[in-house]
């Protein structure tokens, strides 16, 4: 078994634990820990009832339990895993802090316990396409790879089975990002534009979290950067490990990069793939393929990475085929949730789109729509708190705006607008928390309403 995972276990027996957090990554976590002879509290700031089941559950098993309002009083213990979306700052971790606990977090344990080769990858954009190709080819070559952080499984509780042989691809936010002191063999970052910032107290806070993915690599590491992106393109001057850059328009002079030239993808001087064997939809996705190409490249073989290309449908709530219905096609892009998301895919069609934009205000300006809702839009239908600021971003356009009430209403506009060889395109370029839980039952709910228009 894997000894890091075995010494973790001895430190935490008998130990007071307090996991704050109680969502997808750390409900799991709980069980492992329990195993391990922690003795666990688990704290939400939903009520009870809100969770009853999870409440009584926990309970069942020994863990004592903290919800609603006042979970972080006396916080008294000796370990705190947080999860990612807590910040660390609060008064009630530095004073718990203070007194000696240690502050952590489930992805932060994983990185400190995973004997596997680590791929790390985040970007406000195209993170999670990039690293699903990444887990993709890595598994047409290699044996066992894992594939989680802020997508998929939570990895802490598989730890324990990994071996230096395998390899764990990861996706990681900035909220995981913004305390990590420790960062993946292979790193990717896929560009940076304002995002989160609801939540960061800045633009520059929200860089440095992004920066922590190679800030504690080595010399032996690899740092894989967007050339094409102002942001990530400046992170080269401080990494500590070796570049390789990717961009769209050529090879950057005197640098080892993967790039697009006359319809091919290259490795430096060799061909890769042709543009055109890559099964899904738009340039963003190129993109995304040669990001993947400069992480895997002496791990996997180019036929492998060919056959992903030539196969691979893509991820679901990313321009997702939703269905034709009298002659108009659907799509499903909820995951796109800022304004640089949304311009990416309204360019990978051929032809202007009718597209439902609105959601949750995360802070970020809406200007930078502008130029792509008037190339790429026939009309537009604007939804949830942010309607107002987009309308007001938008009017100058010549586009139509409509509104609408909620996502139901949208579909329903949308639908009587469109004509036969139409596409409707649901890229709302903000969150979903004014109204769904994530962008997933944004999407989910989405598909719903199309499928049931008659």
């Amino acid at each position: 078994m894997n000894p890091r995972y075995l010494a973790f276990k001895e430190y935490v027996k008998g130990k007071r634990v307090d996991v704050i957090g109680m969502g997808v990554s750390n409900t799991p976590v709980v069980d492992m820990l329990l195993d391990m002879g922690a003795k666990v509290c688990a704290r939400d700031v939903k009520k009870r009832e809100e969770k009853a089941d999870l409440a009584d559950m926990l309970e069942q098993k020994g863990v004592r339990v903290l919800f609603g309002e006042h979970y972080l009083e006396n916080l008294d213990t000796d370990m705190i895993l947080k999860a990612p979306g807590i910040r660390f700052d609060r008064t009630e971790f530095v004073k718990a802090v203070a007194d000696g606990a240690v502050l952590t977090s489930e992805m932060e344990l994983f990185f400190a316990l995973c004997p596997a080769t680590i791929f790390g990858v985040t970007g406000s954009d195209g993170k999670t396409t990039t690293t699903t190709l990444i887990y993709e080819m890595l598994k047409r070559q290699h044996g066992r790879v894992y594939v989680g952080g802020n997508i998929g499984q939570p990895l802490l509780p598989l730890v324990h089975e990994m071996k230096e042989e395998d390899f764990a691809v990861v996706e990681l936010s900035s909220f995981q990002l913004h305390t990590m002191k420790r960062s993946p063999d292979v790193a990717v970052i896929t560009n940076v534009s304002p995002n989160h910032l609801d939540w960061h107290t800045g633009m520059q806070e929200y860089i440095d979290a992004k920066k922590n993915m190679f800030r504690y690599q080595t010399a032996r590491g690899r740092l894989v950067l967007n050339f094409e992106n102002e942001g990530t393109r400046a992170m080269a001057d401080e990494a500590p490990a070796p570049v390789t850059f990717f961009s769209s328009k050529g090879q950057p002079k005197g640098a080892h990069a993967v790039y697009e030239r006359e319809g091919a993808i290259y490795l430096d001087q060799e061909k890769i793939l042709n543009t055109d064997d890559i099964l899904i939809p738009g340039q963003h996705n190129v993109e995304n393929y040669m990001a993947a190409i400069g992480a895997v490249q002496g791990f996997v073989d180019k036929e492998n990475i060919r056959e992903v290309a030539r196969t691979f449908p893509g991820v679901e709530h990313r321009i997702e085929f939703v269905r034709e219905h009298k002659g108009v096609l659907y799509y499903n892009s909820s995951i796109d949730s800022s304004p640089t998301r949304t311009e990416a895919a309204l360019r990978s069609f051929k032809q202007k789109v009718i597209v439902i934009l609105g959601g949750y205000d995360k802070n970020i300006p809406f200007e930078p729509l502008a130029v792509p809702v008037k190339e790429c839009v026939k009309a537009a239908i604007l939804t949830g708190k942010t309607a107002d600021k987009i309308e007001n971003a938008l009017k100058d356009t010549g586009v139509p705006l409509y509104r609408a009430s909620d996502l139901a209403h949208a579909v329903h506009t949308a639908s009587d607008l469109a004509r036969e060889g139409d596409i409707v395109l649901l890229s709302p370029a903000c969150a979903s928390f004014d109204a769904f839980a994530n962008f997933m039952e944004r999407g989910n709910i989405f598909k719903e309403l199309v499928k049931e228009l008659s």
